[in-house]
Parts: C-alpha cells; sequence; structure tokens
C-alpha cells in the first residue's frame, strides 16, 4: 500500500518537474492564481512541505520546533517558508525540491509499522502523508499549470485526493467550528477515463456526485464551486459542499466564481 502510494506521489511530482523544469526565470516570476505567490512561491511551498514532513517522519523533536513557529505565527510561517525558497534561485530551488521530496519517500519508508507521523493537522500514518502528499502536489500544480496557461490532462491519482476529501470530512467541519454530522455521506464520482469511484454507504441520505476532477478542484479550492459539475442531495451535504478542504491549514478565500472560465 505504501509503495504503491509513494510511487504514484513520485509520478504526480514528476508531472509538475517537467512543467517547470524547462522555465525561463520570468517563467518562474509568473503570478499563480493564489495572491502574493509566483510560479516558484509554489515550488518553493511543495519543498518546504515535503521538507517538514520528512522531519515529522524521521526527527520528530525537529519537527516539534517546526510546530512552534506555526503556533507563533500562524499567519505568516507558510508564507514565510515559501520566501526562503524563492530566495534560493530557480536553479538551487529546483533541485532543493528534488532532493527534499527524495529524502520524504525515504523517511515514509523507514517509519516503523503501526507509528503515527505528527503534522500540523491531525498525526498521520506514512500511508496518509503520502497521500496528503500527493494532493498538495496535484494542487499548487494546478496552480502553476493555470499561471501558465497549461490544461492538465487528469489521471486517476485523483483518485487519492478525492478520498483523502472524504475522509477528512469531519475535520472540514471542526475547522469551520460546526458540528460534523453522526451519519456517513455516499459520494460517487466518475474519474478521468469513465471509473465510478464510491465511498459510503449506497444508501444514506446526504449525497454528493460528480467529476471526479471537479470534486477534487473544488475539495483543495482551485474552482469556485459553482463552476464545477459536483451535486449535493441533501442540506448536509451540500454544507459540507460549501467548507470542504483537504489541507490542514485554516480555511482560505478559494477561487471567484467564473475565474477559470
Amino acid at each position: 500500500m505504501l509503495d504503491e502510494l509513494l510511487a504514484e506521489l513520485s509520478a504526480e511530482s514528476v508531472e509538475l518537474d517537467l512543467l517547470v523544469g524547462g522555465l525561463t526565470a520570468e517563467g518562474w516570476a509568473t503570478p499563480t492564481p493564489a495572491d502574493g505567490w509566483t510560479v516558484a512561491h509554489q515550488i518553493a511551498h511543495l519543498a518546504w512541505t515535503d521538507e517538514a514532513a520528512r522531519l515529522a517522519a524521521a526527527e520528530p523533536e525537529e519537527f516539534q520546533e517546526e510546530l512552534r513557529k506555526a503556533v507563533e505565527n500562524p499567519s505568516r510561517f507558510v508564507d514565510d517558508g515559501a520566501a526562503e525558497g524563492v530566495a534560493l534561485g530557480p536553479g538551487e530551488l529546483l533541485t532543493y525540491w528534488r532532493q527534499a521530496r527524495g529524502e520524504l519517500q525515504e523517511a515514509l519508508r523507514a517509519v516503523p509499522r503501526g507509528q503515527q507521523v505528527a503534522w500540523f493537522g491531525p498525526p498521520m500514518s506514512p500511508a496518509s502523508m503520502a497521500t496528503a502528499r500527493l494532493m498538495e502536489t496535484w494542487a499548487h500544480g494546478q496552480d502553476v499549470a493555470d499561471a501558465l496557461g497549461v490544461k492538465r490532462t487528469p489521471s486517476n491519482r485523483l483518485k487519492h485526493v478525492a478520498h483523502l476529501a472524504v475522509r477528512t470530512r469531519d475535520f472540514a467541519y471542526l475547522l469551520n467550528d460546526r458540528q460534523p454530522p453522526a451519519a456517513p455521506f455516499h459520494v460517487e464520482l466518475t474519474g478521468p477515463e469513465g471509473d465510478q469511484w464510491s465511498w459510503g454507504p449506497e444508501d444514506a441520505e446526504q449525497r454528493v456526485t460528480g467529476s471526479a476532477l471537479d470534486f477534487c478542484l473544488l475539495a483543495t479550492q482551485r474552482r469556485h464551486r459553482d463552476d464545477l459539475d459536483v451535486r449535493a442531495v441533501g442540506t448536509e451535504a451540500d454544507e459540507w459542499l460549501g467548507i470542504i478542504q483537504t489541507f490542514a491549514g485554516m480555511p482560505g478565500k478559494g477561487r471567484e466564481r467564473g475565474q477559470f472560465a
């Protein structure tokens, strides 16, 4: 399971690497949909987070220092980490990201069976951490693709992103100071190759259906809900789609309606 997830994470990273590897300095400085962030900021954030995840897996005491920084400076520590990477310059930054993501893979493989890895959100298994890193690589890769005007071909790796969104349903409610629903939802999505992916009981009253790609774009807050083929049946399911997020940080403002029409 872990080896499969790490292979998928590697493939997602390589796809993004191919997108940025040949960019000029001007290309690295292209603004992305994230306010104040260029392409370089997006890659720097991935490198910084991969390094933080490696620390959490291999040097948990060192990671506690990162947690302390986050608590002391919750509104800036992510931006500050990205800015440090940008300051390296494109060539050194790309090398840093490649090294960080490679070392993360080794660290996750070395975590003893049954041991959880601390994080900025709830602790995770190595498999869950790999899934979270795949999600974030895909999401920030979407920002890069949008900035560069590139239309990516979705892959079945999206199933991991969708799975994470379903698994973190209650976490999204808690982040928004709301009580999670007691009953599970049924989620049924159409994958890029036409396959049907589903989670939750078939007879659940609260249901979400639609495109897997669009569901993942919504769950990572890369598109406005009104621009997507994602539908809710039931008031609780509808509420969830309004607050859904796969990432551990505080809720963001997302994207504007029609921004990518």
